[in-house]
């Protein structure tokens, strides 16, 4: 298969698989999802969506967010870790949105890199998810699978951002990101993982990826 090829191949199985593409974090409009997937750092999506609802019950915009305390806002969040960095950054940019936005939150990515505590995956997500501009968050599925893929030569998050940006069409970004987290969650793990049922490493992985699976079960 060509690069193109195995591109469009990629493409084709996980719209077969993934048709739909529902946002793993709950919430409700881009204010709520940037806290969510600023806590979403280091932690899982389940354990976030037990915890935002006790944080959004008490505030679920920056105007009641700055009336809690740093110190009340790390109690809501501690169990889904790195509460004291986490805590600080959604008070500080909460506090950010009020005095330079309005309270809104901003649909540029340089303006939300500038806030406290977000960074570019957390700045890509909420472009992609919140605001429907083309971005292409990579997290640890989608690196370890652009690696596994042979799309990438997995350097680092950024490398394989510019590869996974250069391979797919734009129009396909928003979902495309959402779908290979869905399969390498479900068919493509860091632990646990078995090539059998991971349908496109088995037919466009990587050489010697697939030499080291075979080898490891021998």
């Amino acid at each position: 298969m060509t690069k193109a090829e195995k591109v469009q191949f990629v493409i084709d199985t996980l719209e077969e698989l993934y048709p739909e593409t529902p946002i793993p974090l709950d919430h409700k409009d881009p204010y709520t999802l940037l806290i969510a997937v600023l806590m979403s750092a280091q932690s899982t999506d389940a354990r976030v969506n037990t915890i935002t609802p006790l944080l959004f019950e008490k505030a679920d915009n920056p105007y009641d967010m700055v009336k809690l305390s740093v110190d009340e806002i790390r109690e809501i969040i501690k169990p889904v870790g790195l509460s004291p960095m986490k805590s600080k950054g959604i008070y500080g940019l909460s506090k950010i949105l009020i005095e330079k936005y309005d309270g809104k939150v901003p649909a540029d990515m340089n303006a939300l890199e500038e806030l406290p505590a977000v960074g570019h995956k957390t700045a890509s997500v909420v472009m992609s998810q919140a605001f429907h501009i083309p971005a292409f968050p990579v997290d640890t599925h989608i690196h370890r699978l652009m690696y596994r893929w042979n799309l990438s030569n997995g350097k680092n998050v950024t490398q394989t951002e510019k590869d996974a940006k250069r391979l797919f069409p734009k129009e396909l970004w928003n979902k495309l990101h959402l779908q290979i987290i869905y399969y390498g969650r479900e068919y493509s793990p860091a632990r646990g993982w078995k090539l059998e049922k991971d349908l496109i490493t088995k037919t466009i992985g990587r050489k010697s990826v697939i030499d080291d699976y075979i080898k490891s079960k021998a």
